[in-house]
């Protein structure tokens, strides 16, 4: 059987203007990077303005193995349905990390016949975006300990700097640092640390922005630090906002791409779900929604993390209106929830149990009032009987399913899926409204999220946490969204307590604030902002020949 690499490989790739050309968009419009991508002019937004939107549909999953579900997969296989039945699509997706890329996952692009490409450009660099934004922090960074050496007229308290430096890449040696060392030349000693670039506060403005002059805006209202007697500064107190923007001039157009059947994906922004708000930019969507009749878009790991957050905060700050919501799930981790150690063998005792995790984000989905279609992402070791139970369950619950064969069979094996969508967007009556009010103290929307969302019993505040709630309270930063950061291998934040957990008290250890971006993150957990590589990490997997073909990359 072929690799995504070797199917991506083996693909005919149409020329970008091609697949603009499917869009109606204009020469003008786009700006060409060699034969096979484009970056987007903003200008094309403005243009489109009085268009009516199409559909907005995301794709979620339940609470993930390892490996993931197939999420992304189901994205570009599901926009390849829809083009087959004739009904213009767009899948709008995030960018992929190099720290996942080289670390356990692979690349992102999808897998199988449901995959974009170039899968090697677009998981190694693309287009610059991810460098651009992390020179854009790093420049933050540099001017912060330039300002202390040369006077400090801000009066920054150097043990109250909450800006880290960032690197795309997991490297754990990077948490924690001391810098300065070396005498006065090389500035002033203190301990620092790095966050990988997607947990990056300029991704996430960037991702929310709906120009360059409000990115600007944005981040000049960042917080980096606080000054000796309390008040918060921002990096317009450091009169570097136009240049951090200007860094990000090109980094703010989203990028035109292909899958395998040469139908149109935009992809642009990619912060992480588990710690940050994980959802491709909403220029990205907007662009999308003008462009085709169903936009199907993607949000990091399970419901309670991406899906939420795509509710409650890119839903908010957009003014978007999504019309449906697919929940992947698949029978290996729905088997893994239900206790099983052996993935690949038909139990169907530890399928029932494990059906808990399904339900409970069904539930979660149904609380924004949209509609829900689940997709069984098949597998070639699932079984017949294993699948009748998930089909049978879902449809007990009345709740719309399909099998999706995406993966085997391209747009083909999504036909179903795309059919049982449509219907569900037809019959549904009722209007998306996010979870809690942006008026409600901050940890009201904390307790709201941990109780309605994860199922917990409780919440519970370090005393860190409570000192910077009191701090964001007095200077103003009240209502906000939340953007929960916690593990994404349970709905709780404990790790090993799989299915539906009950019980449980949600720890919040530390609160940050996100000004720029526009939302408070309430760190669960112990989580960490920037990953390790495992013992044996893909970097040992790819390679490159003498003629520049990459191999092993997924």
């Amino acid at each position: 059987m072929n690799n995504d690499i070797d199917i991506a490989q083996r693909s005919k790739l149409s020329p970008i203007s091609e697949i603009a050309l499917k869009l109606n968009i204009k020469e003008e419009d786009y700006i060409p990077i060699g034969r096979y991508k484009a970056k987007l002019e903003l200008s094309l937004l403005k243009s489109l303005e009085e268009k009516k939107d199409g559909n907005l549909i995301l794709v979620t999953a339940i609470t993930p193995t390892p490996s993931g579900e197939g999420k992304s997969t189901v994205t570009v296989g599901l926009t390849q349905a829809f083009n087959k039945l004739g009904k213009s699509s767009i899948a709008a997706l995030r960018e992929p990390s190099l720290g996942p890329v080289f670390g356990m996952k692979g690349g992102a692009t999808g897998g199988g016949y449901s995959q974009v490409i170039p899968m090697e450009d677009i998981n190694l660099h693309f287009n610059g975006d991810f460098h651009a934004i992390g020179v854009a922090h790093n420049l933050v960074s540099a001017c912060i300990d330039n300002h202390i050496k040369f006077g400090n007229l801000l009066n920054i308290d150097i043990t109250k700097i909450i800006w880290k430096r960032v690197v795309d890449m997991n490297d754990r040696s990077l948490r924690k640092i001391v810098i300065g060392l070396g005498g006065s030349a090389n500035g002033i000693p203190r301990e620092d640390s790095f966050q990988i670039t997607v947990a990056s506060e300029i991704m996430a403005t960037l991702c929310l922005s709906s120009s360059i002059i409000d990115l600007k805006e944005k981040i000049g209202k960042i917080v980096f630090a606080y000054s000796l007697d309390g008040t918060p500064l921002t990096i317009s107190n450091l009169k570097i906002q136009g240049a951090v923007t200007a860094l990000l001039k090109e980094a703010i157009k989203p990028n035109l791409v292909q899958t395998l059947e040469n139908t149109p994906v935009l992809i642009h922004g990619g912060p992480f779900a588990n710690i940050a708000h994980g959802c491709n930019s909403l220029l990205a969507t907007k662009m999308a929604l003008k462009l085709c009749d169903y936009t199907i878009t993607e949000a990091g790991f399970a419901a309670d993390l991406g899906a939420e957050k795509f509710f409650n905060i890119k839903c908010r700050k957009g003014e978007l209106t999504p019309n449906c919501v697919v929940i992947v799930a698949t029978v290996r981790a729905l088997k893994h929830h239900g206790g099983s150690k052996e993935l690949l063998i038909e139990d169907l005792e530890a399928l029932k149990k494990g059906m808990a995790n399904l339900d409970k984000h069904i539930e979660n989905i149904k609380k924004f009032k949209v509609p829900v279609v689940v997709a069984i992402n098949k597998f070639s070791s699932d079984t017949d009987k294993e699948l009748s139970l998930i089909d049978l369950h879902c449809k007990e619950l009345g709740v719309s399913v399909a099998l999706s064969e995406v993966w085997a069979k391209g747009g083909e094996g999504g036909i179903e899926l795309a059919n049982k969508i449509t219907e569900a967007i037809s019959l549904n009556s009722e209007v998306y409204s996010p979870l809690y009010s942006l008026e409600l103290p901050t940890e009201e929307k904390i307790r709201i999220i941990c109780k309605d969302i994860y199922g917990a019993d409780d919440v519970s505040f370090s005393s860190i946490a409570k000192k910077t709630l009191k701090t964001l309270e007095k200077n103003g930063y009240c209502n906000l969204p939340i953007c929960m950061s916690k593990t994404q291998k349970s709905i709780s934040d404990n790790p090993v307590l799989l299915g539906r957990p009950k019980g449980f008290t949600v720890n919040i250890d530390e609160i940050k604030l996100a000004a720029g971006a526009g939302f408070i993150i309430a760190m669960a957990g112990g989580i960490i902002d920037i990953p390790g590589l495992p013992k044996i990490p893909s970097a040992e997997l790819i390679d490159i020949d003498e003629n520049g073909v990459i191999s092993g990359l997924f």
